[in-house]
């Protein structure tokens, strides 16, 4: 049985096999040997998110750039998950900023996320990244960045240790919310793992909604693989998977007086998007369309019915 140590290393490995550059915590801590944080309450990477900022929009001036960061790094409401649906918003839609040129205002919506080309943004993943919290600085184990956002953490237990499951993971990410609300507020996703076992959930997430995620590229992709942590990696954090999950499947809901984050499970995840596939096929008409439906559909035989896209089905 390995360690928790060894399970955070091996985790780390699958993300740069996946495509994911990697640094350590401590050395870009502010008082590490390559610092990219002033404070230990600061939890966005800012010179990676002006860069990619300015790499996104390249007809912002520099001041401008410089107003996004501070929009984004400077999320304004009391309330954790209203803050993290406003950053979602922001995500998705872009920041709104307004510039002068030589002919007069300029107002756009700067763009943060690359979500046409992923490979596009600066994807890194950081282990023993230390906030300073409310009571005492806290650690999690591996933190997702997205262009300086931290998009996701993961949260690990010792396989070896019986009375550590990824239960005990689940409470450990409870008390960050409590105590790092601020590293929380840009979370698209949680993921606990005591190795073996490994779930997903939202920010709002009671335990049963917790659930694996069982494929890596598509619903028929389903390798066994010795730790569920893996599978979890090299699917859903495949960086064109991720960023597409972000963009479509993630939702908000007023529930009175709570508000509750819905996510979609791997099933819904692949199951709309390949519903979406045969649908554009199905719907295409040109000569090209013709020859992609006979050879999605049918293989080289040609049949009628081309427009019957089918039924997705799930509970």
């Amino acid at each position: 049985m390995i360690t928790e140590d060894q399970l955070e290393q091996l985790s780390l490995d699958w993300f740069r096999e996946t495509g994911w550059d990697y640094a350590n915590g401590v050395d870009i801590s502010p008082d590490g040997d390559d610092p990219e944080r002033d404070d230990y309450r600061v939890v966005v990477l800012k010179d990676r998110l002006a860069e990619a900022v300015a790499r996104l929009n390249p007809d912002l001036p520099q001041s401008a750039v410089d107003d996004v960061v501070h929009v984004v790094a400077n999320p304004d409401h009391p309330s954790l998950e209203q803050n993290n649906r406003q950053l979602h918003r922001l995500y998705t839609n872009g920041v709104k900023v307004e510039y002068s040129t030589d002919d007069g205002k300029e107002t756009l919506y700067a763009q943060i996320i690359d979500f046409q080309n992923p490979d596009n943004n600066d994807l890194l993943v950081v282990n023993q990244f230390s906030v300073a919290g409310t009571k005492q600085a806290r650690r999690p184990d591996v933190v997702v960045f997205v262009n300086g956002l931290p998009l996701a953490v993961v949260e690990l237990k010792n396989p070896a240790d019986e009375s550590a499951d990824v239960w005990k993971a689940y409470s450990q990410l409870q008390t960050y919310k409590d105590e790092i609300s601020d590293l929380l507020a840009y979370n698209v996703a949680l993921v606990i793992s005591d190795g073996i076992t490994a779930r997903v959930g939202s920010l709002t997430a009671n335990k049963e909604r917790f659930m694996p995620w069982n494929t890596i590229k598509n619903e028929d992709d389903r390798p066994l693989l010795e730790y569920q942590l893996e599978k979890v990696v090299r699917g859903f954090f495949d960086p064109e998977l991720f960023v597409n999950y972000m963009r479509y499947f993630v939702l908000f809901e007023d529930d009175g007086d709570s508000l509750i984050k819905k996510i979609a499970g791997y099933h819904q995840f692949h199951g709309v998007r390949e519903a979406v596939r045969v649908t554009t096929i199905a719907a295409d008409d040109s000569d090209d369309g013709a020859v992609r439906k006979r050879r999605a559909t049918y293989g080289d035989e040609v049949q009628p019915g081309w427009r019957k896209a089918g039924v997705f089905w799930h509970s």
